[in-house]
């Protein structure tokens, strides 16, 4: 191999690297926390957590594999560009096609994993990961339930536990409470004094309940009642996976198909889905092609802005691929284009655009003048930046350079942080916006979404994309500073003139320390608000009907705890917080010492009556509990019962979701659902969160400086590298001890803030080990 083609592979493999890095972390941001979550729940082993984090990894190759064969090929051709190089080489007789001979090797490579990735190892690690993710769920069902709060993740039940004790391989409940839900209109009872749950790998868990009752109404012969009780029976506990609205897990099955099977069901009644899921495998590798062709030419004439057009180019134009790749589905799906348009109608029309444009560029055609007048825009910036600093530099001089702050190097190093923060920061926030947008496309185009609406629910997302990449901006931004400034020895020289690496860092310190502080202010006054709306906006984007935001324990409360008194929950099927109305409501009361069922009222409704201050129940029955005999039972049609004290106000609490209050609010909404029996552990760790992610990135910054001083001569490219092994670091450590305080393993002050402590301590001990 000649030495300028290993010389070219070289400069479009390291970017290409560096570039698929960045969009695999991209996409798996927003899913850690669903990973954690599963492996805490179930205290799975290290082993577990590669497996499943390996096994996401297939899936998203499939979409980054054609973006890094992109950034590698604009970046590279970009860099070599704008240093002339590209200008040398053409001069010394290198062709245009020569490039694309170069180039297409790493093309070529990229096609063929992808193929690989696509075809066969996609398809086995979703199966695997489906089947992986089904046993945790079921396995975790005696770590997930908490004492004194209502748990209705299991399938038809709902759970109250008054005491719970985890022991070796499954739990102990005490003083248990069950509502069978396979008839929501009149819930089968069963109470117990004790429960043993055991978890069977790959099974539903089983609860053996002792010494308990059982009640079963009939909702249309009131007069007919059944109370049966006994010493032991076992009850199976099936977990049912919760909807998480942020991904796509919905098409999981389909996805876990192999290729003989979509081939033999696309060939049945209604198989058109299955065909568009074949075809999809082979047109994304094949997007590392097309994109090669429209890559090289781009790359090649943006010798104005090197590497900031190179990027700016390969995100504008993964968002252009990606969107007419998506639209082709979604059309596809909604058979107004056939499959084979759908799924290869990006490729065709990148191919065409390639072919073009490397025509115009070896026959010397003006059509790429205008793509490649996008880096003047990054050069004229650089050179105003440039002109207003030197005109500073004599008015600066004057200053004196002990005992103030910032001084004139305080200035310079500032201002390449701020200038790299900056750029890094709405670099990641504009990827996740596209992502989000890709991700959402066939939504906006099923529910025909205005265009406004969307840009709206854009708009309102990117303040929290901002609060949760400002600590990641922060730690690429001082690596790469300070990466720069050692490989240019320009450190060597500040330490040589008597100026120490702690005062070289203050800058960076007292800014990291500002953008925390502002990221705290940020979240105590706009982002909440921001959250609501975007949330809202997003129901509208998927089709989903406006949500009620009412019953946290979705119809089931506990009532006041009022001493001398019996203890009672609340079962309604329906309550109107502007009429404060009930339907079809439930009240069962019980004994305090043994928690068996004492009394139980069923009315079909009620209502409040402001002037007696008493709940008015309607067309109902009451009946009272000795043991299995019924003592006392009788029908009304029109009942009060002042034992019942709790007012409207308390059935009137708004669910909401700690991203959309501040902390002020949120303290206080933890206080007032802890009232009522509700679980606010994950509240509780959340509330903590919100003092301690700020913080973060001032422990960013102190853990960023020691590592930027190891890279040696490596430059920008190893510190985003390095950036992002760090970030991966602190949101799986991070998400680790979260999901631990959402199942009561840990204190949510120790949840939330040991990822800081854990980092903090790691920044300190290696920058007091630095060389000063």
């Amino acid at each position: 191999m000649r030495i300028l083609t290993r010389y070219i592979l070289k400069e479009v493999l390291s970017h290409a690297l560096i570039g698929g890095a960045i969009f695999t972390f991209v996409l798996f941001m927003p899913r850690i926390y669903y990973l954690l979550e599963l492996i805490v729940r179930n205290s799975s082993s290290l082993g577990v957590v590669g497996e499943i984090f390996i096994l996401m990894l297939p899936n998203m190759f499939t979409l980054t594999i054609p973006m890094s064969v992109l950034v590698g090929i604009l970046l590279g051709l970009s860099r070599l560009a704008s240093d002339s190089e590209i200008t040398a080489m053409r001069a010394s007789g290198v062709g245009v096609w020569r490039f694309v001979g170069v180039v297409s090797t790493v093309s070529i490579a990229g096609w063929l994993i992808g193929l690989g990735t696509s075809l066969y190892l996609a398809p086995a690690a979703t199966s695997a990961s489906m089947k992986l993710e089904g046993d945790l769920l079921n396995a975790q069902a005696s770590y997930e339930v908490q004492p004194r709060v209502f748990y209705e993740d299991f399938k038809n039940y709902v759970l109250y536990a008054e005491n719970v004790r985890a022991i070796s391989g499954a739990a102990e409940w005490t003083q248990i409470f069950l509502a069978d839900l396979s008839d929501p209109t009149s819930p089968k009872i069963t109470t117990g004094a004790s429960a043993t749950v055991v978890d069977h790998k790959g099974e539903a868990a089983v609860m053996r309940l002792r010494d308990g009752t059982e009640h079963q109404s009939d909702p249309d012969q009131p007069d007919h009642y059944t109370v049966s009780t006994f010493s032991q029976t076992d009850l199976p506990l099936q977990l049912v996976p919760q909807e998480d609205s942020h991904s796509t897990r919905g098409e999981s099955p389909i996805l876990a198909m192999t290729n003989s099977e979509l081939l033999a069901r696309s060939k049945l009644k209604g198989g058109k889905w299955y065909l568009l899921e074949l075809h999809k495998r082979y047109a994304y590798p094949t997007a590392c092609l097309v994109l090669m062709l429209v890559g090289v030419p781009l790359g090649i004439t943006s010798k104005r802005g090197g590497k900031s057009a190179g990027f700016v180019l390969s995100i504008v134009l993964v968002f252009l691929y990606y969107i007419l790749s998506y639209t082709g589905t979604a059309l596809a799906r909604q058979g107004k284009v056939s499959v084979v348009v759908g799924a290869w109608a990006a490729n065709a029309i990148f191919a065409i655009c390639g072919v073009f444009l490397l025509r115009q560029m070896s026959t010397g055609g003006a059509a790429l003048a205008a793509v490649s007048s996008i880096g003047s825009w990054f050069k004229s910036s650089t050179k105003d930046e440039n002109a207003s600093t030197k005109g500073r530099t004599a008015s600066v001089r004057l200053r004196s350079t002990r005992g103030h702050f910032p001084l004139i190097l305080d200035e310079y190093v500032l201002k390449q942080f701020i200038g790299v923060f900056c750029m890094v920061l709405i670099t990641f926030v504009m990827l996740l916006l596209v992502f989000t947008f890709l991700e959402l496309l066939g939504d906006i185009i099923k529910n025909r979404t205005p265009l406004l609406i969307v840009g709206e629910y854009l708009l309102n997302l990117a303040p929290s994309q901002i609060y949760t990449i400002a600590p990641l901006s922060v730690l690429i931004a001082v690596l790469v500073v300070f990466g720069l400034l050692n490989r240019s020895s320009e450190l060597t020289a500040m330490k040589a003139s008597g100026i120490s690496l702690y005062r070289i860092v203050l800058p960076v310190i007292v800014i990291s320390g500002i953008v925390a502080a502002s990221l705290f202010a940020f979240d105590e006054t706009y982002l909440p608000k921001a959250n609501r709306k975007q949330e809202a906006l997003r129901n509208v984007i998927k089709g989903k009907p406006p949500q009620t935001m009412e019953h946290p324990g979705q119809n089931w409360i506990f009532g006041l705890q009022q001493k001398g008194q019996p203890s009672r929950i609340f079962y309604y099927e329906y309550f109107d917080a502007d009429q404060n109305t009930f339907g079809n409501v439930t009240v069962y009361e019980f004994n305090r010492d043994t928690f068996s069922l004492t009394r139980r009222i069923h009315a079909s409704n009620a209502h409040w009556e402001p002037r007696l201050h008493e709940w008015v129940f309607e067309h109902g029955w009451d009946r009272s509990f000795g043991g299995e005999e019924i003592s006392t039972y009788h029908t009304f049609d029109v009942n009060t019962f002042p034992e019942i004290t709790e007012q409207p106000q308390y059935f009137k609490k708004e669910v909401r979701i700690a991203t959309e209050m501040n902390f002020e609010e949120l303290r206080r909404y933890i206080h007032d659902l802890s009232q009522s029996g509700f679980d606010t552990m994950r509240l509780k760790v959340q509330l903590n969160r919100k003092l301690a992610y700020p913080i973060i990135t001032l422990v960013m910054a102190v853990l960023a400086v020691p590592f930027a001083l190891t890279m040696g001569k490596r430059g920008s490219l190893a510190g985003i590298g390095v950036a992002i092994g760090v970030a991966i670091a602190y949101f799986v450590v991070s998400g680790m001890f979260e999901a631990m305080g959402d199942v009561n393993l840990l204190p949510a002050v120790l949840a939330a803030w040991s990822p800081d402590v854990i980092f903090a301590l790691a920044g300190g001990y290696l920058l007091l080990r630095s060389s000063t």
